[in-house]
């Protein structure tokens, strides 16, 4: 495990602990012994492949259908891994998880999801279903107010010094916020912090178009078991090739140049719309075999694998 960024406390201070309340000063401590301690590392990865890897593969792996993920196995990154998505239900993001931890990606050592603050570390609810759920998993947290501008900052330092280092995994949405529109296929634009961290930290980034899951909690788990369910709602994963930013990374980084980087990304995560609707038309028309390696039930599990394995 590595240990302690220098930045560790620097949310909480950067915000001003003057301006926190109680429970966004309880929810920053308790970030930063989850996700910047040695311990707390361990404790947290323990739990999310022993617990929620667990309800979330028995609770959505049955209608999942992932397509891409042999070639996302075989990457062989040098440094951390930005995976960016689309953004339409509260849940894609464990359906990556789900995928990357099933497979025993050897790559993947640690996952954190960047989150707006406002519910995960403003409200009581959320620190339940950050903590409770996923081990904090949900950090480093992004405030709204222009006051916080600073702690911001931090962040993004925060995620660029997390991507230096191989076996790190950042899972992001390049569109800042979810997709609530009728189309579940029309994208937002693009923030340009993706692409600040993209030319600050130079990941690997890898597209990813996920579609299928809403966001009703109950109702998922128990859509998984339906008859059918392969045909009539299945949950379908495409996973891109890395996306080619060289040639923004040859001048000084710049708001313009993260903000192209952005759209750039955004756009390779939009390319992957054809294949997402050409396989849920196959899954409707019953051209998918039930025993298809792509269902993730037909694939081998270990989530422990990464952990197995010596560290280079």
């Amino acid at each position: 495990m590595a240990a302690p960024s220098d930045h560790a406390e620097a949310p909480v201070d950067g915000a001003g602990r003057a301006e926190l309340t109680r429970i966004e000063r309880l929810a920053l401590r308790m970030a930063g012994a989850t996700n910047t301690h040695p311990v707390g590392q361990l404790l947290q990865d323990r739990f999310l492949r022993g617990v929620t890897y667990t309800w979330v593969r028995a609770g959505i792996a049955h209608r999942c259908l992932f397509d891409g993920l042999d070639g996302l196995i075989a990457r062989n990154p040098e440094r951390g891994v930005l995976l960016a998505s689309n953004h339409r239900s509260f849940f894609d993001q464990y359906a990556m998880l789900l995928a990357l931890y099933l497979t025993g990606t050897p790559w993947c050592r640690r996952i954190n999801f960047p989150v707006r603050a406002n519910f995960f570390y403003e409200h009581p609810l959320g620190m339940l279903v950050n903590w409770g759920v996923a081990a904090g998993v949900m950090w480093p947290p992004v405030f709204r107010q222009r006051e916080r501008a600073e702690a911001n900052k931090r962040t993004v330092d925060q995620l660029v010094e997390m991507l230096q280092r191989r076996g790190t995994v950042i899972g992001v949405h390049p569109e800042g916020t979810r997709g609530k529109g009728p189309d579940p296929y029309e994208m937002l634009p693009a923030m340009p912090g993706i692409g600040q961290i993209a030319l600050q930290a130079k990941p690997m980034v890898i597209p990813a178009f996920v579609l299928g899951l809403n966001n009703d909690f109950v109702a998922e788990l128990r859509d998984n078991f339906r008859p059918h369910i392969r045909r009539t709602r299945p949950v379908i994963a495409v996973f891109g090739e890395p996306v080619d930013y060289s040639a923004f990374t040859t001048s000084k980084p710049r708001p313009a140049l993260y903000k192209k980087t952005a759209d750039l990304i955004r756009d390779q995560i939009a390319a992957l719309i054809p294949r997402e609707k050409e396989l849920r038309a196959a899954c409707a028309a019953g051209e998918i075999a039930d025993d298809d390696p792509r269902w993730l039930t037909n694939r081998p599990h270990n989530p422990w694998y990464a952990t197995l394995q010596p560290e280079r």
